[in-house]
């Protein structure tokens, strides 16, 4: 049974289009983790109520000790035209958890040598903020309230693509959108290849015996609801990063996942316009991993429904992104 306008039916299919275009309503929840578990979604007024989503965990705040820890985490969901609810990110959400005792000189290393490919001066430019700015706002910030955490522009930042389950099409998506993703923010991504890694969940930061000396890249994996149970019913991606600190100093971004429902996904990618579809969900998932949260000005591509009339970052997103794109070199780290 397809999607009523409700919100109901079955999570499985896409609702029909006459046209053979992908539909529009596509749907975006963003949301950072405080020390607590934070709800998702705000309570949604009747009428209609929506649909309950199901298998929906909340990751828990990842401690790595003597680091402070600090998980950023963005969804993306497939829904029929009716309104769905969804919750901005607090301004005033706490930005890290409490510190812990250093460990022992005899514990095993919990994290790498300290400025691996680390450079003096940022390694690209963001492009400058449009003259109009825009609407943004940051999924996390520093102390200070203002500043957003970011990565480290003095180094790379790597990622990995688990092969298996991707769909026709689908890595040239995420290196085309990765691509796109440095030219604005300046940051430089690199590639490292493929990955044999099981899961984007509890996923470690440090695995010297898989990655080397050095932060665990970014791992992007096309996943099943099995695999992921957060991709259940119309869940159709999900992204994050992780932040950490020496103590209370700067915080900043060194790994991060993107989970991308290797069912959905297809269908998407099958439609006469899937393909500019799928780059603007690569991409917002992408802008979450930075650290972009959810604005409420539909001209933007972090607005939580996808519009194809916004395939790319307007300028509100690109002004965020130069902001994301500037952030302090941590080479301590």
């Amino acid at each position: 049974m397809d999607q009523q306008p409700d919100g109901h039916g079955d999570p499985g299919r896409l609702p029909a289009s006459p046209t053979g275009r992908v539909p529009q309503w596509v749907l975006d929840e963003a949301a950072g983790l405080r020390v607590e578990p934070v709800p998702w979604r705000a309570p949604v007024p009747p009428p209609p109520p929506p649909r309950r989503r199901r298998g929906r965990s909340v990751l828990r705040a990842l401690l790595v000790v003597p680091l402070v820890v600090l998980l950023s985490l963005g969804a993306s969901v497939l829904v029929g035209p009716s309104t769905w609810p969804w919750t901005r990110v607090s301004p005033d959400l706490p930005s890290a958890a409490p510190e812990v005792t250093p460990p022992t000189p005899t514990s095993p290393p919990d994290r790498p040598t300290p400025g691996y490919e680390a450079a003096r001066t940022p390694l690209g430019r963001p492009l400058p903020a449009p003259p109009e700015g825009g609407t943004h706002s940051f999924i996390a910030v520093q102390p200070d309230g203002v500043t957003p955490v970011a990565y480290d522009p003095c180094r790379p930042v790597h990622y990995v693509v688990r092969p298996d389950n991707a769909p026709a099409g689908g890595e040239e998506a995420v290196h085309a959108a990765f691509a796109r993703l440095s030219e604005v923010t300046g940051l430089r991504f690199v590639h490292d290849g493929g990955s044999d890694e099981p899961s984007t969940l509890d996923r470690p930061i440090f695995q010297p015996e898989r990655y080397g000396d050095r932060w665990a890249p970014v791992l992007v994996a096309w996943e099943t609801e099995e695999q992921n149970p957060a991709l259940a019913g119309d869940t159709v991606g999900q992204a994050g990063s992780v932040a950490v600190a020496l103590g209370k100093g700067t915080q900043v971004y060194v790994t991060g996942t993107v989970s991308l429902d290797a069912g959905r996904m297809p269908e998407i990618l099958s439609f006469r316009d899937g393909a500019e579809t799928a780059r603007g969900i690569i991409l917002h998932e992408l802008g979450h991993l930075v650290g972009l949260g959810h604005v409420d000005d539909p001209e933007q591509l972090m607005y939580p429904e996808a519009r194809r009339e916004v395939p790319d970052f307007a300028s509100g997103d690109l002004t965020g992104l130069a902001v994301l794109g500037s952030g302090p070199c941590v080479p301590e780290l």
